[in-house]
């Protein structure tokens, strides 16, 4: 699979290439998102019905190898395996591939938004974390503060206004490797109790 996939980023260029086609994916920091997701989510997800709606291929794309839509199936198959691998054996080294604002700062919003995006492919399973009477709800605050609905609203409503606001969304990021490793906890019980 390693010698299939292409580097990460010619993986970017190409899904800003495709983006007549409406992948979910338009770029490597929501692509990322999208599969952190998918290791630390609820259920286990077979890889057709998540990776085809990522790149906007067609499930006959896993059965060609030698084209660009297989290098790319091997690329995204190798950041899930990387990730489950780091989240199992050393979660503290889990980093986001985030992109940066042209001041420098990280840009959290493409990151959050690819998570989202997986979440909603089971959002039903997704459900106890997604319900503000949870406590376990805050998990997914920092990374659902950078997310807006189809509309483009903010996901979770307006945020405040003043100083404290900014800087709590300027530094949310630093946060999310963190609940990630969290939520993949959190679902671990019931998530590997299913796939027995």
């Amino acid at each position: 699979m390693a010698a299939a996939a292409m580097p990460l980023d010619e993986l970017d260029r190409w899904l800003q290439a495709r983006a007549e086609r409406h992948p979910t994916a338009t770029s490597l920091p929501v692509l990322d998102g999208y599969v952190a997701a998918i290791v630390a989510g609820p259920v286990s997800i077979g890889p057709l019905d998540w990776i085809c709606p990522l790149l906007a291929i067609d499930a006959d794309a896993f059965n060609h190898g030698g084209t660009p839509e297989f290098a790319a199936i091997s690329a995204v198959a190798l950041r899930h395996n990387d990730i489950s691998n780091v989240l199992s054996t050393a979660p503290l080294r889990f980093a986001p591939i985030h992109a940066h604002k042209s001041n420098g700062d990280v840009d959290a919003r493409p990151w959050c938004q690819g998570f989202y995006a997986a979440m909603r492919l089971r959002q039903s399973a997704w459900a106890p974390l997604l319900d503000l009477r949870n406590i376990n709800h805050g998990l997914l605050l920092p990374i659902l503060l950078h997310c807006v609905d189809d509309q483009g609203r903010p996901l979770l409503g307006p945020p405040r206004k003043g100083r404290e606001t900014e800087e709590f969304l300027r530094n949310a990021h630093a946060d999310i490797p963190t609940v990630v490793q969290a939520v993949r906890q959190y679902w671990m019980p019931t998530r590997y109790a299913r796939a027995r």
